[in-house]
């Protein structure tokens, strides 16, 4: 049996640095390194402003950092004296050459094994935690042994299935641990090591042991099956409105149905997040490459109902007041992708904020946890012009300051003190009729119209 005295971690994101302080929490004989090239994320790691903001992820940070948790930007010397090493840089979609806009960038991947193929000696678990296309422990494994004279590697696949915003609670009491390796003896007793050390805090029976490429494909086909029941409600949701049917009863009566479940049927403005389009964009490309249209065509168009889910929310917005915004300042509440955290990747927010602030709109704008800079980082990506959005977007302080002056709200994250406004102080200082768009299905209609709002919510009559 292979022991486990020392872990690192390359990359302290939002996948590296939860799970890896979850591990060093509940193995305290295992010391634990996190490193990345990003000083500034690191320090902040090591202060008390996390870079990921998660319920609870700070008292588990707390509990191990300095004992057997550390964060470093000394990647070379956390490999060399590692044991197992997880891989856990970004894999963001292509944006340029073969497979652009669909196929994972493995870039960061690459850059990683190079690095632990420099500098390692002797025996190596390498464990693969970013989201990656089927078949990249091949290439993982080529690249370290043709660039290593001295290491000798196993490669697994340990895909990670955290929810953001509930992330501690996915770590402490996960649904299953999957891990993929070879067949061959050392590929088995690299997968017994892993497993041993989850064996800490999680019953065997979660414990999942697969090939490589079940466990790499599992991943991304996990992330398809829920995205698609979201862009499956949200396509009802529409159907909903003309018919003067409820999405959340109809959602209840079928969620009731065993077959099906009650989980990811909740309609909205559309998903985000760093996983469901990203993975979603690469099961597309994976399905064309390997000849299978039909298939690639159908998960496209599970992104597509999501992209046509925020533009009709937009359009929604636009039709309601009177068909133009130009001039008019719509109040934005909530810009990440979802509540109890500060991930903005992929969310509905920006989008929205785009759409209305090219037709002229002023956003004010208000998120419990999204900063300001952040904000403008995500609408300049998508081309907008800085000078365009210092001059229509009023960052706020308060969801009543965001409001004041507006001639509508628009929920667009479902932070739970968004339910606890004054709505009637919100409605006086608006301009009349005072609209309210709930993309989130957040918000008491029926206490909210009685106050005065014009109100719209996702899939009601």
């Amino acid at each position: 049996m292979i022991e486990v005295k020392k872990i690192c971690c390359i990359g302290a994101g939002y996948v590296g640095g939860p799970t890896m302080a979850m591990i060093a929490a509940k193995c305290p004989d295992i010391e634990v390194t996190v490193v990345d090239i990003n000083a500034e994320r690191v320090a902040a790691w090591n202060s008390d402003e996390l870079p990921v903001y998660e319920p609870g992820l700070y008292e588990v940070v707390k509990s191990a950092r300095g004992r057997n948790l550390f964060f470093s930007t000394d990647v070379d010397g956390a490999i060399v004296d590692a044991d197992v090493i997880f891989v856990s840089v970004g894999t963001p979609t292509k944006t340029y050459g073969m497979g652009a806009g669909k196929a994972a960038d493995l870039c960061y991947v690459e850059g990683a094994a190079r690095m632990i193929a420099k500098v390692s000696k002797g025996s190596k678990i390498i464990v693969e935690k970013s989201t990656i296309p089927v078949r990249t422990a091949q290439a993982l494994k080529t690249i370290l042994e043709a660039n290593s004279e001295e290491g000798r590697f196993q490669v697994l696949s340990n895909p990670e299935f955290l929810a953001e915003g509930t992330a501690v609670e996915d770590l402490t009491h996960p649904d299953r641990i999957l891990i993929g390796g070879s067949p061959s003896e050392r590929g088995q007793a690299a997968v017994e090591a892993l497993a041993s050390v989850y064996r800490r805090w999680i019953p065997d029976e979660r414990i999942i042991r697969t090939n490589l490429w079940s466990s790499e494909l599992s991943k991304l086909v996990a992330n398809a099956f829920l995205a698609q029941r979201i862009s499956s409600i949200n396509s009802i949701s529409a159907l909903c409105e003309k018919t003067e049917a409820d999405v959340d009863e109809v959602a209840n009566a079928i969620g009731m149905d065993s077959r099906i479940g009650p989980k990811f049927l909740k309609a909205s403005v559309g998903f985000g997040g760093s996983c469901f389009q990203k993975d979603l964009l690469n099961l597309v490309y994976l399905s064309g490459h390997f000849g299978l249209p039909e298939v690639a065509n159908y998960w496209q168009a599970v992104i597509d109902m999501n992209e046509w889910q925020r533009s009709r929310f937009s359009a929604k917005i636009v039709e309601s007041l009177f068909n133009t915004v130009r001039g008019k300042k719509v109040a934005i509440w909530g810009f990440a992708f979802k509540k109890d955290t500060n991930d903005t990747r992929e969310s509905a927010a920006i989008y929205v904020c785009r759409d209305l602030i090219m037709e002229g709109a002023n956003v004010a704008i208000y998120d419990p946890k999204v900063s300001k800079e952040q904000v403008f980082t995500d609408l300049e990506y998508l081309g907008m012009e800085r000078d365009m959005l210092e001059r229509q977007i009023t960052y706020c302080g308060s969801c009543e300051e965001a409001a004041m002056d507006a001639h509508g709200v628009a929920i667009l994250t479902e932070w739970d003190e968004f339910k606890s406004v004054d709505f009637k102080i919100v409605y006086e200082h608006m301009f009349k009729p005072a609209f309210m768009f709930d993309g989130r299905n957040l918000i008491d209609a029926q206490q909210v119209r009685e106050i005065g709002f014009d109100f719209y919510s996702i899939g009601k009559g």
